[in-house]
């Protein structure tokens, strides 16, 4: 089991795992101290499809919510309002590609190649009919939110962040223009 420890790297939560003390950098998933980090674990990566409510039920009509009583009827803010005004920590040298603070659906293929979509864009050019596609990565539209596939169509994990620190965790991107 995983709790926050506080603190951040470049701006991005920092993890330690209760049973070991050992501590993850939840960015990439590697254990940075303690005995998973001797072992060199590294988590994988799950994709989070950032949606609402409404358009996950319909797609997926067997999900439950843990907390039911906080999250139905809400309008769910997944950073409340942080960064609304920029970055509240430094973030070094940005790639000057996109804005700082533009949301990206990155995808880091098999061979170590990452991928970055402006999600914005992505949606727009989707919801038009458009096919986005970057090295042999695709998204598609999923339950108002998104999902990446490689070349023969199977699920590749993917990961929504800010720019800032996409491109800090991945500063050789290749970045999907339409």
């Amino acid at each position: 089991m995983l709790r926050t420890t506080g603190l951040l790297i470049r701006s991005n939560k920092v993890m330690y795992d209760v049973e070991t003390s050992s501590v993850f950098d939840t960015f990439l998933g590697h254990a940075l101290t303690g005995p998973l980090a001797e072992r060199g674990i590294k988590l994988p990566q799950a994709t989070v499809v950032t949606t609402d409510w409404g358009r996950w039920k319909a797609a997926h009509p067997e999900t439950t919510v843990l907390v039911e009583a906080l999250a139905l009827g809400r309008n769910f803010d997944f950073r409340n309002g942080r960064d609304a005004n920029g970055p509240i920590f430094p973030v070094g040298d940005v790639d000057p590609r996109l804005a700082i603070q533009d949301d990206v659906v990155g995808v880091v293929r098999a061979d170590g190649q990452a991928v970055a979509f402006p999600r914005v864009r992505a949606f727009a050019a989707l919801s038009e009919g458009a096919t986005v596609r970057q090295d042999g990565v695709q998204l598609v539209i999923h339950a108002g939110g998104f999902r990446a596939r490689d070349a023969a169509g199977a699920l590749l994990p993917s990961h929504e962040a800010f720019w800032f620190a996409w491109s800090q965790f991945h500063p050789e991107t290749r970045l999907w223009r339409p």
